[in-house]
């Protein structure tokens, strides 16, 4: 199992890497002068020049790039942000547990309100039960994410007046959110729940324990279910870093002050190093998540046990 934890682990290194060097390059070739935007407008050509030699921005692409890397991975230093000269891995860190919260919210309820709709459509497939979980499925997983925010903002914030529209002063303005950020994700597992369920209850095994006297529920529900959630611990796992892109676009819509606003803040105003350091940060946090859910997995799949396991007992074999 070692073995197999070491080996995603250096799967991970170098996707984060990639991730680096492409918004590191997508941020250098893009119009606009930094010592411009921090400055401001009113400067002389004397005073940018220095600022550019300051920031090194007069290095070639290679030298600013070896100094970005640098920084970050040896380092651990994302910079300092143009708009407020903050340290950008302090309000990374800052906003991060409210994004976090509401990504980590979404992929509970899409798990809690989505398996039970994929079961009941596998149990009664074909029927309008069926019917009607896969149609409401369709319907969620087809609607943009930020659009089922805003019209949720409209009904039940400026409309009803139930809930708030904006802020965190309290759990009801985590409602909204974490309910319009899961709605494709419990579409999803549905889905995906109704997939393979389907695929176990034609086992012999659960044939078998038909035959055998025991009730539907437990024959369902202890047998079938417990088969079938080993793809679905990998749909979660994957949903996690759906859900943490919409929690962005969430935040963005309801003014919450997590690392989706920022982001879009530090694009409106052209802070590259904030940019780049909630890129890369998200890139190692959705990296982590999904080495989790492979070191899971690999508990919950006897064949991966037994793959590396084998292999263990040839070494020792062999010697």
């Amino acid at each position: 199992m070692r073995r197999y934890v070491i080996k995603r682990l250096l799967l991970m290194i170098p996707v984060i890497l990639l991730v680096a060097v492409m918004i590191f390059t997508i941020m250098y070739f893009t119009p606009g002068d930094p010592a411009t935007i921090i400055l401001g407008a009113n400067v002389t050509n004397e005073q940018l020049e220095t600022k550019r030699e300051e920031l090194g921005l007069n290095e070639p692409y290679i030298v600013q790039l070896g100094n970005f890397m640098g920084n970050v991975f040896l380092r651990f230093d994302f910079g300092t942000s143009y708009v407020n000269n903050r340290s950008i891995a302090e309000q990374i860190l800052e906003r991060f547990p409210r994004t976090l919260l509401i990504a980590t919210l979404s992929v509970i309820l899409s798990v809690v309100v989505g398996i039970p709709f994929g079961i009941v459509a596998a149990v009664h497939q074909y029927s309008w039960k069926d019917n009607f979980s896969m149609f409401a499925a369709l319907i969620a997983s087809s609607m943009p994410g930020f659009w089922i925010a805003l019209m949720m903002s409209l009904l039940f914030a400026l409309r009803l007046g139930w809930l708030p529209a904006t802020g965190i002063d309290s759990w009801k303005c985590f409602l909204m959110p974490v309910v319009a950020n899961a709605i494709g994700g419990i579409a999803q597992m549905a889905r995906q729940t109704r997939s393979g369920m389907l695929e176990v209850i034609r086992e012999d095994y659960i044939t078998t324990a038909r035959a055998k006297g025991q009730t539907e529920r437990k024959v369902i529900y202890s047998h079938a279910l417990k088969n079938a959630l080993i793809p679905l611990v990998t749909v979660a796992g994957g949903s996690f870093g759906f859900q943490l892109g919409g929690a962005l676009i969430a935040e963005t819509v309801f003014s919450i002050p997590g690392l989706g606003l920022y982001m879009m803040q530090s694009i409106n105003t052209r802070d590259y190093p904030a940019i780049r350091g909630a890129v890369i940060f998200l890139a190692i946090v959705f990296g982590l998540v999904m080495l989790a859910v492979d070191i899971l997995y690999a508990y919950i799949d006897p064949r991966i046990k037994s793959q590396y396991q084998g292999r263990r007992r040839k070494a020792h074999a062999g010697q």
